[in-house]
């Protein structure tokens, strides 16, 4: 859907900043491309057109600063979201759940949502309606954005110096990299009978809602 090399170089350091944080810390930013996007930068600063250096605060920071804020996000409106008892999206039995997740699967959970699209963006909400211990939180917040920005970034930038002329390369390895961060939508998919039914009870109930009369 965009050319990432063009809307990097556009964007600059401050555009890559709010795209990743974004991405992380606003739900409707799930769409963004987060994982393409730190590889094509690092692949940039390969060449010459970003320095890696500021390049890693950069992403880390957002990162950081993202999840935290759709933390801060989930704790405070968490509670008044959830306070309809018969609400058609949400209820105080998703509450309690999301509380029972973080409580058992939590430190896990932080860190491997970062390569998940989609996921990690609504993960650190559901840790703050969860009442996850922000400094537990914040803890594992830190290594995943490492792990994840970080070491994209410097995947993107190491290729960058020791292949020539990546950038004949650089849409195969995104594509790559897309289906990586999907496989666990698709494996699950497969595997899961009671998921793949709820989607297509989901799905007629939208299209009722959207094509009806009434």
């Amino acid at each position: 859907m965009f050319d990432l090399i063009e809307l990097i170089k556009a964007a600059g350091y401050l555009g890559l900043f709010g795209i990743v944080f974004a991405e992380t810390g606003l739900l409707v930013g799930f769409f963004l491309p987060g994982d393409s996007l730190m590889f094509t930068a690092g692949v940039l600063a390969a060449e010459g057109y970003l320095n890696i250096y500021i390049l890693l605060i950069i992403l880390v920071s957002a990162a950081i600063i993202g999840d935290s804020t759709g933390y801060a996000i989930g704790k405070k409106f968490g509670p008044k979201i959830f306070a309809k008892e018969n609400s058609l999206l949400f209820n105080k039995s998703h509450v309690q759940k999301a509380e029972q997740f973080f409580h058992k699967h939590g430190p896990k959970t932080i860190i491997i949502a970062r390569f998940v699209p989609i996921v990690r963006t609504f993960v650190p909400t559901l840790a703050g309606v969860g009442k996850m211990s922000y400094w537990r939180f914040l803890t594992y917040n830190i290594v995943g954005a490492l792990l994840w920005a970080a070491g994209l970034t410097l995947l993107g930038y190491y290729l960058g110096l020791k292949i020539d002329n990546i950038d004949k390369y650089i849409l195969p390895i995104i594509a790559v990299i897309i289906l990586v961060s999907i496989s666990p939508y698709i494996k699950r998919l497969i595997t899961d009978k009671n998921l793949r039914r709820e989607i297509y009870i989901y799905a007629q109930a939208l299209y009722k809602r959207i094509f009806s009369k009434k």
